[in-house]
């Protein structure tokens, strides 16, 4: 979806960003035909639905699992303390399930973990550089870059395959992530996308969510005569650009039907979802720790409105939020009151609402951190710490501050999954790598989808050669997972 607002730019830099995207467009490759379980070259049996809407809660940056959900041996601070002996600088806490502590800080996401299902040995694969941007996009995509296709993000996945929920609302909503302005945006912007299926199945971004109203309303001063006026414009544009031969047929549909969902959109009443200043203070208090939490509030109110898919994030900027290779223990603590009560508050509010049994909530990242280890035993991918020591001498050494793909806490609330329960372990000394049920992330999107009733071996035929929601279709959901 697209949000320029034409009436104060040039007309001629209109013209070039449009065109400019307009090509970006016609360089992906084409969806073609209905969805087919290629492998077998035969129509696609999809399991029964246990959800019918997802939120991913990103942490973008690399939450350490020993200091959120999967809390080992505690060393308190101590100048002289050698980084061998430090394994999670916060202590575990009770949660509302007898067998599953959590780390202090999480106190009221402990008390909804009774509606949880807390995987412990997610793992990810050598990628040969443990960059965040190669195992952000591995995550959001299922697939290895590079690749010679563009590859669609999960939730495009859903968008394309299952449609909104509501027609007028979008099916895909990206929250709290800049896209400008920001390191590594490229990278950001390789896997927040639709790829190859076309505009109209990409993300309605939406970096600040105070500012999401304005983003569906015409542009200030435009009459509703004026607007519906400059929407026809903009698709002659499209239609009659020099470019527009260079573009596929289905592309360029693609892009006037983006156009079409968004006009929709500004012109209906369910853009009122988009404003969180129209929530009850005493709700909207209880979400406020920052942007963040403004951007739960803004996911709950989008599900119930019926957007099918909703990503919201803590934000990846590098060195920063969970990129935590300095000063750890004083940015987990900091980051532990950003979540701790919008996510447990979303949980109880999607459950007050009746929404929770068919939303699936994820809270994920792209790999866990350790103060000594670099990816995990025996693997050969570059080291990225900042820093080596032995003993700590100072707060900033004192923390989780290495890449670590061996082990990591996903968890999941709600969408036909068990509650109260624990899967997987890891090891209780260092190495902290999954010694029990691991769970890779082709497995982990094939329970997703299951979940939403999308078949792992759902594919395309791309440029004559087949692409699947899971990677070659081989996914595999984890059945125990589900209720």
């Amino acid at each position: 979806m697209f949000d320029y607002d034409l009436s104060e730019v040039p007309e001629q830099i209109v013209r070039r960003d449009f065109l400019k995207q307009l090509s970006a467009a016609g360089l992906a490759a084409m969806a073609a035909g209905a969805p087919r379980d290629l492998s077998a070259n035969e129509e696609l049996k999809h399991p029964e639905a246990t959800a019918d809407a997802c939120i991913l809660i990103w942490m973008g940056g690399g939450m350490a699992a020993p200091e959120t959900f999967d809390p080992k041996r505690y060393a308190p601070f101590e100048k002289g303390l050698p980084i061998k002996d430090v394994l999670s600088t916060f202590p575990a806490i009770d949660t509302s399930v007898d067998n599953i502590k959590i780390c202090q800080g999480l106190e009221n996401i402990a008390g909804v973990m009774d509606r949880a299902t807390l995987i412990r040995s997610a793992v990810q694969a050598d990628l040969g550089s443990i960059l965040h941007s190669r195992h952000q996009y591995h995550w959001h995509t299922g697939y290895v870059p590079p690749q010679t296709v563009a590859c669609p993000h999960l939730g495009s996945w859903m968008a394309k395959v299952l449609g909104p929920v509501n027609p007028v609302m979008p099916a895909f909503v990206n929250i709290g992530q800049r896209l400008e302005g920001v390191g590594e945006k490229e990278e950001l912007k390789a896997f927040t996308t639709a790829g190859f299926f076309g505009s109209e199945y990409g993300p309605m971004n939406l970096p600040y969510p105070e500012q999401a109203a304005a983003s569906v309303q015409p542009p200030k001063g435009m009459n509703a005569q004026r607007f519906a006026s400059r929407n026809r414009l903009f698709k002659k544009l499209l239609k009659e650009s020099p470019q527009a031969e260079y573009v596929s047929d289905y592309q360029q549909e693609s892009m006037l039907n983006a156009l079409d969902s968004a006009y929709h959109l500004l012109s209906s009443k369910d853009r009122n979802a988009f404003d969180i200043s129209q929530e009850p203070q005493e709700s909207y208090q209880r979400y406020d720790t920052g942007r963040f939490g403004r951007g739960c509030l803004l996911a709950r109110r989008l599900i119930e409105a019926g957007t099918r898919f909703v990503e919201v994030t803590t934000e990846y900027v590098p060195f920063l939020h969970w990129d935590t290779h300095n000063s750890g223990h004083e940015t987990v603590d900091r980051l532990h009151k950003e979540i701790d009560r919008p996510v447990a508050q979303l949980i109880l509010d999607l459950e007050a609402r009746g929404l929770l049994d068919r939303t699936l909530v994820i809270i994920a990242s792209e790999f866990s951190r350790d103060a000594l280890i670099e990816g995990k035993p025996g693997s050969t991918a570059n080291d990225q710490a900042t820093f080596k020591v032995d003993t700590i001498s100072e707060m900033k050494h004192y923390g989780l501050h290495r890449h670590f793909t061996g082990g990591t806490s996903v968890v999941m609330f709600g969408g036909g999954m068990k509650k109260g329960f624990l899967y997987g372990k890891t090891a209780d000394e260092r190495p902290l790598i999954a010694i029990e049920n691991p769970v890779s992330i082709m497995n982990l999107h094939a329970t997703i989808m299951t979940a939403m009733g999308i078949s792992p071996r759902t594919g395309f035929d791309i440029e004559g050669r087949p692409f699947y929601v899971t990677q070659d279709g081989n996914g595999e959901a984890v059945k125990d997972l589900f209720a």
